[in-house]
């Protein structure tokens, strides 16, 4: 069975109409797909139309669009009936954390598409072979996780479940290079996949010294900055390792990991976070405490910040340029 890849001639489906659903319906229509978005809720038939087309505006802004937003708004259609599914190759959802509710809509999105439309799930948090079993066709489902905004980065994990066919999660990579995306395929579902995995280590180590009094957080903060910071975006961090010369790390790793976090709680400052309902800029209160105009700056400089680190990234495409072996 064959399946298109050129974007323009896939129609694309995306159920749930909140930040991260409208932010990627905003790189389907850039990337030239024709889009139905399915609304869940009714309120979302009121503002998903403002999120999507503030979502252009910014595009538009950043030198992203070839045409006028009007032209790429044409190509959208917003509905509350999942029939209107029924042409689309690719179905993705993007709705609340909670499988019981994903299930009723894997449900009405199988009554509607044909037995080859891939279905896949924005989940960043539910193993995609738990999900998977609602299906009633699971070979044709994957997961498909992106980071915010979508049309400003360059991220994109492509998870499978154990009954995935490597059919459709090669397709999904190929296609996601037109959304200009530099995917990673994890043939293996684990849990938290590999970006939250990496990152809750690293959370886990931050809020342990934190709690120790070794550092606060702004000195973590600060470390990121201007040490990670500086590199991580043009060479990872195992690329990093071969720059810096391998021959240290043997003796660090013997000597540093037994003394790492390995917590199985959560820690004492994110619970506390959590029993205020600390909700950080949303509500001006959280790890560090904002006032309405600081809350502000803090979302236009990840805006800028994110248009110019999207842009310097595409400048050093190194990963394209030089043929790696993976020594085993």
């Amino acid at each position: 069975m064959k399946i298109n890849c050129e974007t323009k001639g896939i129609t694309v489906g995306v159920v749930g109409l909140g930040l991260m659903g409208t932010s990627f319906i905003a790189t389907l229509l850039l990337a030239g797909h024709k889009v139905i978005a399915i609304a869940p809720l009714p309120e979302d038939m009121i503002v998903a139309p403002e999120r999507i087309y503030n979502h252009l505006v910014q595009c538009e802004k950043s030198g992203l669009l070839n045409n006028r937003i009007t032209d790429y708004l044409s190509h959208l259609s917003i509905t509350e009936d999942y029939l209107l599914l029924a042409p689309c190759q690719l179905v993705v959802e993007c709705v609340i954390e909670k499988s019981e509710i994903k299930k009723v809509v894997y449900e009405k999105i199988e009554k509607t598409v044909t037995k080859s439309t891939v279905i896949a799930t924005n989940t960043s948090a539910i193993p995609i072979s738990e999900l998977q079993k609602y299906l009633l066709v699971p070979d044709r489902f994957l997961g498909i996780h992106w980071a915010e905004p979508s049309y400003f980065t360059r991220f994109l994990e492509i998870t499978c479940g154990t009954n995935t066919g490597d059919f459709y999660s090669n397709w999904i990579y190929n296609l996601s290079y037109g959304w200009n995306k530099e995917p990673t395929l994890l043939r293996k579902d684990i849990r938290g996949f590999v970006t939250n995995r990496l990152m809750y280590a690293v959370y886990r180590e931050g809020l342990s010294l934190v709690k120790q009094g070794h550092a606060t957080l702004e000195d973590i903060d600060k470390s990121f900055r201007y040490d990670v910071g500086s590199w991580i975006t043009l060479m990872g961090i195992f690329r990093r390792m071969d720059f810096l010369g391998l021959e240290n790390f043997a003796v660090i790793f013997e000597a540093l990991f037994p003394s790492l976090s390995n917590d199985h709680e959560v820690p004492e400052l994110m619970q506390r976070m959590v029993d205020i309902n600390a909700k950080g800029i949303k509500n001006l209160s959280g790890l560090y405490n904002y006032s309405f105009e600081e809350s502000m700056k803090w979302e236009e400089a990840f805006a800028a910040f994110n248009e110019e680190i999207f842009k310097l990234a595409a400048s050093y495409p190194a990963v394209e340029n030089i043929e790696t072996s993976i020594k085993k």
